[in-house]
């Protein structure tokens, strides 16, 4: 039985559920593959014979994505930073020293704001919704940041991956999976390179202060 095979014996809601479950405990502060995740179910919706919806995918990672991090910023709130800490200690290579402190860094230079550029980073997608919350941000004002950040990244991530998708369907028609795969690398450099540059703008002063 082949990939293409296998792939149609997963019903859509599956899927749907998977997105919502993964994007949902990622955003909680738990690290997962939430992007990864999106893309593939995305990538699945550009296959008419899959019969999963883009629009569903969207919707679902938006509504993990914005319930996590509520989840999230509750935590954080009611456990301060010391859970952050603590965890650094448990998990150092996602929760360590160095990552706690750039999404601090984050914070003092954006504000609210870093829930919104947070989403696009995998280290502050984790860590914004509890370091929010243990940093005391009013809730009034991390919950509308929150849902824009989440609409931003769901349905912008979404839109971009299918439309490449579907492109490289119809341009590698006879390669149907290497056009899938085409779209999928492109999506991730994307979001490497947003990724790269949100972290060299937080980190380009510190380095300047070293070299002087």
């Amino acid at each position: 039985m082949g990939i293409g095979h296998w792939l149609t014996t997963i019903p859509p809601l599956a899927v749907y559920l998977t997105v919502l479950g993964v994007v949902g405990i990622e955003s909680f502060g738990i690290p997962l593959p939430g992007e990864i995740v999106l893309v593939s179910a995305t990538l699945m919706a550009t296959r008419p014979e899959l019969a999963v919806s883009a629009v569903w995918v969207a919707v679902c990672a938006l509504i993990g994505a914005v319930v996590g991090d509520s989840i999230g910023f509750a935590v954080g709130r009611r456990y301060g930073i010391g859970l952050l800490e603590a965890a650094g200690r448990r998990f150092p290579k996602h929760f360590g020293p160095a990552h706690v402190a750039l999404a601090e860094r984050a914070f003092d230079r954006w504000g609210v704001l870093t829930v919104i550029v947070g989403r696009f980073v995998a280290i502050l997608r984790i860590l914004a919704g509890p370091l929010a919350g243990a940093l005391r941000m009013p809730y009034r004002k991390f919950m509308p940041a929150n849902v824009i950040g989440g609409v931003l990244w769901t349905f912008g991530t979404t839109a971009l991956v299918y439309a490449l998708g579907v492109a490289a369907e119809t341009w590698l028609r006879r390669f149907s999976w290497a056009g899938l795969a085409v779209a999928l690398v492109v999506g991730l450099v994307v979001g490497f390179l947003v990724k790269k540059r949100v972290i060299g703008l937080l980190t380009a002063p510190e380095e300047g202060a070293t070299r002087s």
